[in-house]
């Protein structure tokens, strides 16, 4: 299918690595001129040049370096809000620091970069897709600013599509569940860890980076033209399931996944 982008500018923030830069390559894969806005320790030139993409070093916590990045890149078409950290500590035992730092990478930079972006396409329409998660539903120990921070997105996502259609500015988000990146690097290398937490996701296993970008295609798209203010999960049926679906009585735990029993 033809998802429109040939000839269209598309930004991700957060796209050197992980689901970002699935998303980033998917777009180029579209035809679409990309540009990735990361941490310069995130190496964002680096990353674009193996994509025929361009790429910025953005602070989303700076709002004078989200601009000046927005300058460089022109008017976008589309924008995807991939920027996020995550850091565990007990509810106790959250610093000041931790809570602070997790909201202005998380919630504050994709305010500032949806309200930057949004204002270069009130002229002409656009899109825009955040990346929030599961965790914006429930409240996964040890993850409190993560789990506040990917929950005010959703209040974001909600009120800007309230604002910004008038100007034919859809804006969408997109809640993965557990994906195999960077940041879950520790969980997808404990097969232990992984089959209790498989228990409870219906297709038996994790995500790749590459089947959440192609959900941000979708909604970043006029496939989605008719689609604001939406959220789609990209779990394996996690949040579907309120009780464990997997056990030893009638599957397998290999590798990574579970595998029901012939």
């Amino acid at each position: 299918m033809d998802c429109g982008f040939t000839g269209k500018t598309v930004v991700v923030t957060g796209g050197a690595n992980g689901i970002g830069l699935a998303v980033a390559r998917a777009l180029r894969g579209e035809g679409a001129s990309v540009v990735i806005f990361d941490l310069a320790s995130e190496k964002p030139s680096e990353a674009a040049s193996t994509l025929d993409a361009k790429g910025i070093p953005v602070d989303v916590t700076d709002r004078n370096s989200l601009s000046r990045a927005f300058e460089q890149s022109g008017d976008p078409d589309a924008v995807v809000a991939c920027a996020g950290i995550a850091m565990s500590s007990p509810f106790l035992e959250t610093s000041a620091e931790l809570w602070n730092r997790t909201l202005a990478v998380n919630l504050s930079g994709a305010f500032h970069t949806v309200q930057l972006a949004a204002e270069r396409m009130k002229r002409r329409g656009g899109s825009i897709v955040i990346i929030a998660s599961t965790n914006s539903y429930d409240g996964e120990a040890e993850l409190s600013a993560y789990n506040a921070s990917k929950a005010g997105l959703l209040g974001l996502v909600h009120t800007a599509a309230n604002e910004l259609g008038p100007y034919q500015i859809r804006i969408n988000a997109v809640c993965p569940g557990l994906i195999r990146t960077r940041l879950n690097a520790r969980q997808f290398s404990d097969p232990q860890v992984l089959s209790e937490y498989f228990r409870d996701v219906p297709l038996g296993r994790g995500g790749e980076p590459e089947e959440v970008a192609k959900t941000v295609l979708f909604l970043a798209s006029d496939a989605a033209s008719y689609v604001t203010g939406a959220t789609l999960l990209v779990d394996g049926g996690q949040m579907a399931s309120k009780f464990g679906v997997w056990n030893e009585n009638t599957a397998t735990f290999k590798s990574d996944r579970w595998i029901r029993n012939s």
